[in-house]
């Protein structure tokens, strides 16, 4: 359970979220597992030790701060990967639908996280003028990932929005797509436990 996935979405009983959160916090943030929201895996701190190490993004509405929580095993009622795009595209503006139909081409089961998924999930406001869209495509060998990150590029230069996207390789390592696309040796990859240099032949080893 401490090895959760990155992005990784994780569900508690109403009583069990409610020691996790200080009484100072926004009535919105006590009130949010009884509201049927989750929490997400973040990067795992040396402090965390063997708790599930968590956090939850507010809305802008409410200064877009990111809340860092703990919590044990136990607590957790269930956890989902993030939502896919396709189901969370009815949540984005209209001015983004074609670009995410053509994203939806170069892979159907790619998932989505940040402000997109977070409105699709929560209902509030998480969207704004500025917001980039956040994607997570599985990539199974290089070949692929110079596929869809080529097809990302040609879809981004038409693009309202900026797009990020991490190829994530199947041992869970994640690398943006514009790194991918570079001549660059060693790329920036991402894990659940830190993120680090790796060679660029070692990532889908």
């Amino acid at each position: 359970m401490a090895d959760l996935a990155r992005h990784t979405l994780v569900y508690f009983a109403p009583k069990a979220w409610a020691p996790l959160i200080a009484p100072d916090e926004p009535a919105l943030l006590r009130s949010w597992a009884a509201d049927g929201r989750p929490a997400i895996a973040r990067r795992i701190l040396c402090d965390d030790g063997d708790a599930i190490a968590l956090g939850v993004p507010l809305p802008p509405a409410l200064g877009k701060r990111r809340v860092a929580l703990r919590c044990a095993p136990e607590a957790v009622v269930r956890t989902t990967p993030p939502p896919l795009l396709r189901d969370a595209a009815a949540a984005a503006p209209r001015a983004w639908q074609m670009t995410i139909a053509a994203l939806l081409l170069c892979d159907p089961k790619m998932r989505c996280f940040g402000s997109l998924a977070w409105q699709h999930l929560t209902g509030l406001d998480y969207l704004t003028d500025t917001s980039d869209i956040d994607l997570i495509l599985e990539c199974a060998d290089p070949a692929t990932a110079d596929a869809r990150a080529a097809k990302i590029e040609s879809v981004d230069a038409a693009a309202p929005m900026r797009i990020d996207a991490e190829l994530v390789a199947p041992d869970g390592a994640a690398v943006q797509w514009r790194e991918w696309r570079s001549d660059a040796d060693q790329l920036l990859a991402k894990s659940p436990a830190a993120a680090r240099l790796v060679d660029r032949t070692a990532l889908f080893a």
